[in-house]
């Protein structure tokens, strides 16, 4: 079964649940190891695989998971943005993992905008948190663009839990009133 909904666009992009033609990009993300380093390191393609298959069952079980980020212009899978929350998570997740190739263009920003509207206006959150490993420097900078602030360490459950992690994060409210100044 593949779910189609919610989709959501932007200028560039289109946001949707995974799909297994996804996978292969996927696979590309999880085997490099600049790439993969700050979300549980480079892993063969078998293991991306399972991994994979966690988006589209929480999407399932839950109503919610990261969106596949899509570039309408090619149809190129360039990563996954959106909510998180597993089990025993320090709080929301808004999180994010692209695709080597889609670095630097802002389409980062662009997805995670889109998906943090929608998850403040469809799942009732008061705020949300990005886990970020003190030396993925490009995540806390993106972190900062969204206007979330460091809040301090934190603490990942199995696994995890011996992964340094710092929490950033930001209000419902702290968003809001970004968003009524950000340009339409």
């Amino acid at each position: 079964m593949a779910l189609t909904e919610p989709c959501l666009e932007t200028d560039r992009l289109l946001l949707r649940p995974p799909q297994l033609g996804d996978f292969d990009r996927y696979a590309e993300l999880l085997g490099h190891e600049q790439a993969a380093r700050h979300i549980g390191g480079q892993q063969p393609r078998a293991a991306a695989w399972r991994k994979f298959l966690q988006m589209p069952g929480a999407w399932a079980v839950q109503g919610f998971a990261m969106f596949s980020v899509v570039e309408k212009a090619s149809g190129t899978w360039l990563g996954q943005v959106g909510p998180w929350k597993p089990e025993g998570w320090p709080g929301n997740e808004i999180g994010y993992s692209f695709h080597p190739d889609a670095w630097g263009r802002g389409y980062a920003t662009e997805a995670a905008t889109a998906t943090i509207d929608w998850a403040l206006d469809n799942l009732g959150w008061d705020g949300f948190i990005h886990c970020i490993a003190p030396q993925n420097l490009a995540s806390q900078q993106l972190a900062r663009r969204l206007g979330s602030t460091l809040r301090g360490p934190g603490r990942l459950p199995a696994p995890y839990e011996d992964a340094p992690v710092d929490i950033w994060g930001q209000s419902r409210a702290q968003w809001r009133a970004r968003a009524a100044t950000r340009p339409a």
